[in-house]
């Protein structure tokens, strides 16, 4: 379980969110929504353990951030808006590099699995020739690696084809349903939204994704 209590976030005298709480259980799916600015890649990045909030508590199954934050970070896996991947790689060669890295080993044929089960089947090709669809596939193939408890989403299917999106999709509620991970994702596709997520946060001033989803019968949170 994944709890947020109280959080704050502030930037000198600009305060970008404040006392947001909420709770994460395993097997949910949850979007973050708001308008640009209102502060959802700031709250992925402190879930994620790379920023740090101003006031408030999260715990990850009973352990508090602050006292565990290395265990906390080997438990989640994080999918930053920008394609972090090598491009003169191929993806075996990308997939093998981050498992290095990674706080659990895996042989080649359980990594390329990982990209198969998300239908990325080209391991020998260098990523430069990959579509945006697949590099987003592989993007979130890396963060599975050390099978994390909870994976954070900035965008994981911006600008891609329907099909990449529409597999992504699939794959997310399969992980979330099926091996009862917790997800958190932000998103500006208000159908993948409505869609994909069990319940949603909301950010901000402006109740215009708010509106959208009060009027499909969804559950938000506003803050």
């Amino acid at each position: 379980m994944l709890n947020v209590h109280e959080l704050t976030k502030k930037y000198g005298e600009t305060t970008v969110f404040k006392n947001v709480s909420f709770s994460a259980a395993p097997g949910e799916i949850i979007g973050l929504i708001g308008e640009n600015g209102a502060g959802k890649s700031t709250l992925l990045n402190i879930l994620a353990t790379i920023a740090k909030p101003s006031a408030g508590q999260i715990t990850l199954n009973g352990e508090t951030y602050v006292n565990n934050k290395q265990h906390i970070r080997n438990q989640i896996g994080f999918v930053p808006q920008e394609i972090a991947i090598w491009d003169e790689f191929t993806v075996e060669e990308n997939m093998i590099f981050f498992e290095k890295l990674s706080a659990k080993r895996r042989s080649p044929k359980q990594l390329r699995k990982l990209c198969l089960n998300m239908k990325l089947e080209q391991w020998k090709v260098p990523v430069r020739h990959l579509s945006g669809g697949m590099k987003r596939k592989l993007n979130l193939a890396i963060s599975l690696i050390h099978n994390p408890t909870v994976l954070l989403l900035d965008e994981p299917t911006v600008g891609i084809d329907l099909k990449s999106r529409q597999e992504i999709g699939q794959y997310l509620y399969k992980l979330a349903k099926h091996e009862q991970k917790i997800i958190i994702y932000t998103s500006h596709d208000m159908n993948e939204i409505i869609n994909l997520c069990d319940r949603m946060i909301c950010l901000g001033e402006d109740q215009f994704y708010e509106d959208i989803l009060v009027a499909e019968g969804k559950r938000v949170i506003t803050f």
